[in-house]
């Protein structure tokens, strides 16, 4: 019999279910209530950067019990893009600024809680589950994304390799676009580079990119079938923002980190956020060391890392960085400053040192501390 922290902590991560659901039951409404979804970014901001950081360990030894709001929540994504369609069939002449809620929800709603959720699908063992993961991303136009998240960035994390690691000084707005082209350049010739190791053409029938683009198409005429040519640009309207949203939130989760190419990877390697609608509605995905050193962990697996360098919520993060200035001041270049002088090994300082020269950071350097552990706080 599960005891009542059990079921909390499987019911927690029912809220982005819930969200999924007040989104499309706006949409329905019509109205004011279509910013239903666009709204919840600065309340969740602003709840979670209140509440006090969240370092318990999950009680969910149910795997199948635990990974249904992963499910929904990864197939309630496209559905709210049809019921986004069918409110374009519904209120014909409604007024800009309502298709201009429609379009900022359905973007925010790809990236929380769409990108987690298909992201613990697709990283796990199982050909349905990765073949849900995989596709319920038509909802940010990237169905192959989880390559070059796979074989790129789980390999290269840390390193000037890695097209998600932002190097110390780029600004969001710089990052983002770089991030969006490397990631799509990677997944496309790592699948080529694949096919041509099977005896296959690089850019034949059985590339994943002309699968993605058949389920976009397939997508977007059920879209055009609700609310003809107008739902489709308020669809891809909302899946061109989400794309570049998505890109923005691994900024916040590597930004500056160094790690030395082939060098093993460790739970310093990443940026951790525990406040608790973080880790709830990223589906533990700023829960975020084990991951990188184990990545079929389930989510619900993952253990806080205690020895970690202090960060504020990701929505914290997120509207900091919009004015590039207060992000590195009041966040990212303390916390750095931290880890080159508590957890960088000497050859990661000197890469770190470098960085900072680049980017006309300061030189922390003299007074370095020996590596330890940082607590909890």
């Amino acid at each position: 019999m599960k005891s009542w922290r059990q079921w909390i902590d499987y019911g927690r991560y029912y809220l982005g279910v819930l969200l999924q659901l007040a989104v499309i039951a706006g949409f329905y409404a019509g109205g004011g209530w279509v910013f239903v979804g666009i709204a919840s970014l600065p309340v969740f901001g602003l709840i979670d950067s209140l509440l006090p950081n969240d370092f318990a360990e999950r009680r969910m030894p149910n795997k199948a019990l635990a990974d249904v709001p992963a499910w929904l929540c990864s197939l309630l994504g496209p559905v709210i893009y049809l019921a986004a369609a069918l409110w374009v069939a519904r209120n014909p002449g409604a007024p800009g600024w309502q298709y201009a809620g429609v379009i900022a929800s359905c973007a925010w709603l790809s990236v929380i809680p769409l990108v987690p959720a298909t992201h613990e699908l697709y990283h796990q063992r199982g050909k349905l589950r990765r073949f849900v993961g995989r596709y319920c991303q038509v909802c940010y136009l990237d169905c192959t994304r989880e390559i070059a998240h796979v074989v790129g960035h789980h390999i290269h994390v840390a390193t000037t390799k890695d097209g998600d690691t932002a190097p110390r000084g780029a600004s969001l707005y710089a990052f983002t676009p770089k991030a969006v082209i490397k990631s799509t350049r990677e997944s496309w010739r790592s699948e080529s580079d694949n096919l041509e190791k099977l005896g296959k053409a690089r850019w034949g029938l059985g590339h994943r990119l002309w699968k993605a683009i058949l389920a976009q198409v397939v997508f977007q005429s059920a879209v055009y079938a609700i609310g003809g040519w107008t739902a489709v640009a308020v669809a891809l309207a909302g899946m061109i923002g989400a794309r570049f949203w998505v890109e923005s939130f691994n900024y916040f989760q590597h930004y500056g980190l160094i790690r030395v190419d082939g060098g093993a990877i460790d739970r310093r390697h990443v940026w951790n956020h525990f406040k608790p609608l973080s880790r709830i509605l990223g589906f533990e995905i700023t829960n975020h060391a084990d991951h990188h050193t184990n990545s079929y962990l389930a989510f619900h697996e993952l253990k806080p890392d205690l020895k970690w360098i202090p960060m504020p919520s990701v929505f914290v993060c997120f509207f900091s960085a919009l004015i590039p200035p207060l992000w590195h001041s009041m966040v990212i270049m303390p916390a750095l400053k931290r880890w080159d002088q508590e957890l960088a090994s000497p050859e990661e300082r000197a890469l770190a040192r470098e960085q900072n020269r680049r980017a006309g950071w300061p030189d922390w350097f003299d007074d370095v501390a020996q590596p330890g552990a940082v607590p909890a706080e």
